[in-house]
């Protein structure tokens, strides 16, 4: 199999007629073997009935269904992990991809080039509430992950089975997956693409999704970095927030205590002295969120551990539907 494109699917029940017709339109003509693989995260209203439909009428067509929503990273998981193709290809259900840029990945993808990740150069969402804490946060997870990418939110990827196939996804860890790549060894390139504006639908990203997307780029940083030694990480915290922490615990106190002495105690006459527990619950509390950040990220391992050594997966399959015959038009 030369191609398989993975598409998570979750409520998406008005797109999924034009989205099977493009996508054959634009791969028909390439003169690859190739699947479509349409994983649905769990809906309840009339995807899956239509993803039958259209599976009768496009064979190339591999369905996987969800027993509830796992999110979109288990459906991107599982639609990895499926593939049979040596190029894997991600994209949306809501057509703000276009299928015909796929060609352009596969063109991109040269002899030292493991990842093509999409640019949407001509974004068509709104500034204040999309485009522009999309920008903060590119900026953010290039500086972090050391992969410089203009749009690390953009599902339209391409992948050597090779690389990627070494990747497992947790969490949100689906938009991280070009700097998880190149921590195995990918070279990874960036392409502009075309963007839609969403026609039928609502989004399913809301604000609630930047905190994961934070907790998560947390974990992508220690394992790039520390996963083999964490105590480089965690020691380093733990002597430095001792040494500081002590050095300004002695600064606040003394002058917490030369301002008692001659300043509000000598003129307004304020009994001051169970101000200093004031601080240190600040630096208690300091101490305490990081030992919580240093715990999560050792549970991280952990989980990982537990799934990965008993091969379990993060999603439970309902139902699937495989293509009857590979076909190469």
């Amino acid at each position: 199999m030369d191609l398989s494109v993975v598409i998570p699917v979750y409520h998406e029940e008005e797109n999924i007629d034009l989205l099977c017709r493009t996508v054959h339109e634009a791969l028909a003509p390439i003169g690859k073997t190739y699947e479509v693989l349409l994983v649905d995260d769990g809906s309840q209203d009339s995807t899956w009935q239509k993803l039958t439909e259209n599976a009768d009428r496009y064979p190339n067509l591999h369905l996987i269904r969800f027993r509830r929503n796992f999110g979109q990273t288990a459906a991107m998981a599982a639609g990895i992990e499926h593939a049979r193709g040596d190029i894997i290809v991600t994209m949306d259900a809501d057509l703000q991809n276009d299928p015909t840029d796929i060609p352009m990945l596969l063109d991109a993808m040269t002899e030292d080039v493991d990842v093509v990740s999409g640019w949407r150069k001509n974004r068509q969402d709104a500034f204040i509430n999309r485009k522009l804490p999309s920008m903060i946060a590119n900026g953010i997870i290039s500086r972090i992950t050391g992969v410089h990418l203009h749009d690390y939110g953009c599902t339209l990827k391409a992948y050597r089975r090779e690389v990627i196939q070494h990747v497992r996804l947790y969490g949100e860890m689906h938009r991280f997956i070009p700097a998880l790549a190149r921590w195995v060894g990918g070279h990874v390139v960036e392409v502009p693409v075309k963007h839609h504006a969403r026609r039928f639908g609502q989004s399913k990203y809301g604000i609630g999704r930047t905190f994961r997307v934070v907790l998560d780029l947390i974990t992508v940083k220690f394992l790039l970095r520390y996963s083999t030694g964490p105590m480089q990480i965690l020691g380093k915290i733990g002597i430095n927030l001792g040494f500081w922490g002590g050095m300004l615990l002695v600064m606040i106190f003394g002058l917490n205590f030369a301002g008692n002495l001659f300043g509000e105690e000598l003129i307004w006459g304020a009994d001051l002295v169970k101000r200093p527990v004031w601080p240190i619950m600040g630096f208690m509390l300091m101490g305490f969120g990081i030992q919580f950040v240093g715990l999560g990220l050792l549970a991280e391992i952990l989980i990982r551990t537990y799934h990965e050594s008993q091969n379990k997966r993060t999603y439970t399959i309902r139902e699937e539907r495989m293509p009857p015959e590979t076909l190469k038009d």
